[in-house]
């Protein structure tokens, strides 16, 4: 039941393209999740393992600050999950057996902005502060989380960002007209009221060494994501006009910012024919950025096949529905195809070193004694006009510091060793904003734990 502007209005800007739903429809969504017998949203679906069921009767009868305690319970950042979740929740939702879902969702949505709009969401310190000082470098989902639950437990948390606001990947990676930058910065405000310091344009194991850190803290928690970007080894990756996904979405949300004046070279889609390769949740916020660049045409390729319309045999209930998904990006305007590799860069005519088409091809997935893998579809070759190249492929690990080394990984409760921890990406891999928040909150239970006993701090700390 989700609603979006008009995609006439949308294009022209960078705000949220949803709307906030409306109380009298979700009310009837509400009145459907009372007819689940057994539920398995909070279990099968929900990581942070969120209450759905008991959150939604409060909700369903007006008790909407009960229904916003429970959630808080589990869930210490709503507002993002909201907005950005997939909704593994809803994926197992008994409703969805013969039907559509209950749209969890935006009743987290609609019960976590209550929540600040009555002030039931306001600073809570600590009553007391242990003898425990820990740093957490990177302040994406991951990290975020960590420092929420050590600081509320009574640690002294300083977290340590290279970039020049906190978010990580919420921030930089998520377009504008998915997540409101404001809402992370309002959360960032109640975080720093409550007593977490940031420290930002600083990067741990660089600009500040891990001995030191390691002198000023009791702990270090590693939150600092999986950056590393899956690259595409072909003829003609060195022409210019072939960038990063990330890159390209971080440029514009500095812009919309005010972090940089303007875009950098070649990251402006305005009068070219974009082509994203990468089907995923990131190539269709290429997709949403470079319509409202201007962008002439649009494609989005995916050597994936093309995922049915309706749950396969092989991915029952309540597993995750692996099925076709249309953003309202796509719905602005993309072709979409799927089984084409790229084999190819292209120069454009003019010999300016900048690519101007890309050569593929169609494949069959086939499985041969082994797992399926793509088989080229002979004669299949083709070129495809594109003046801009975005590769939304994905990520292969952390980028290599002297604080996260490539390869970095750590055990299912974070610990690395005595006194170091890893949470989120980093350490399980790519993955979701809600699984990065569940793994700092169990990352910050296991340093918890060690740590215990745990001393009042001196009165002069």
């Amino acid at each position: 039941m989700s609603e979006y502007r008009p995609i006439a209005e949308r294009v022209k800007d960078y705000r949220p393209v949803e709307i906030r739903p409306s109380v009298e429809p979700l009310s009837e969504e509400l009145k459907r999740c009372q007819d689940c017998g057994i539920p398995f949203c909070h279990a099968m679906g929900c990581t942070l393992h969120n209450v759905v069921p008991e959150i939604n009767i409060d909700a369903l009868h007006g008790r909407w600050e009960t229904a916003l305690y429970k959630l808080l319970e589990t869930s210490p950042f709503p507002e993002f999950t909201a907005r950005v979740c997939p909704a593994l929740c809803e994926g197992s939702c008994v409703q969805g057996l013969n039907g559509v879902p209950v749209p969890a969702r935006l009743v987290e949505y609609e019960v976590s902005e209550r929540g600040f709009e009555n002030g039931w969401i306001r600073p809570l310190p600590p009553l007391r502060r242990l003898d425990l000082r820990v740093a957490v470098a990177g302040s994406g989902p991951a990290g975020l989380a960590c420092a929420h639950r050590l600081n509320r437990a009574g640690a002294f948390v300083t977290v340590y960002e290279r970039d020049r606001r906190p978010g990580g990947f919420l921030r930089y990676g998520i377009p504008d007209f998915k997540l409101d930058k404001k809402v992370i910065d309002r959360r960032i405000g109640l975080m720093e009221a409550e007593g977490v310091v940031f420290r930002m344009n600083v990067e741990a194991g660089v600009d500040i060494s891990r001995r030191l850190i390691e002198d000023r803290f009791d702990a270090l928690v590693i939150a600092a994501g999986a950056r590393r970007k899956r690259d595409l080894a072909v003829p003609g990756r060195e022409l210019s006009g072939a960038l990063f996904a990330t890159d390209y979405l971080s440029a514009q949300n500095r812009v919309n910012s005010g972090e940089i004046a303007g875009l950098p070279e070649g990251y402006s889609a305005a009068g070219k024919k974009v082509l994203v390769i990468g089907g995923g949740d990131t190539g269709s916020d290429c997709v949403g950025t470079a319509v409202r660049q201007g962008a002439a045409e649009i494609s989005q390729f995916e050597i994936m096949p093309e995922p049915p319309s309706v749950r396969a045999p092989a991915n029952p209930w309540p597993q995750w529905p692996r099925i076709l998904r249309t953003s309202s990006s796509h719905e602005e305007g993309c072709r979409r195809r799927w089984n084409v590799d790229s084999l190819e860069f292209l120069p454009s005519a003019e010999g300016s070193g900048a690519v101007g088409a890309v050569r593929c091809r169609e494949v069959e997935w086939k499985a041969e004694g082994g797992p399926p893998r793509p088989v080229p579809k002979p004669g299949s070759e083709f070129e495809t006009k594109a003046d801009l190249v975005l590769l939304a492929m994905g990520f292969t690990g952390p980028e290599e510091t002297p604080l996260s080394p490539s390869g970095l990984a750590a055990p299912p409760d974070g610990r690395l060793e005595p006194r170091i921890y890893a949470a989120g990406d980093c350490a399980r891999g790519p993955s979701l904003v809600v699984r990065a928040i569940s793994d700092g909150l169990g990352c910050a239970e296991t340093l918890l734990r060690d740590f215990a006993p745990l001393r009042l701090a001196r009165r002069s700390a």
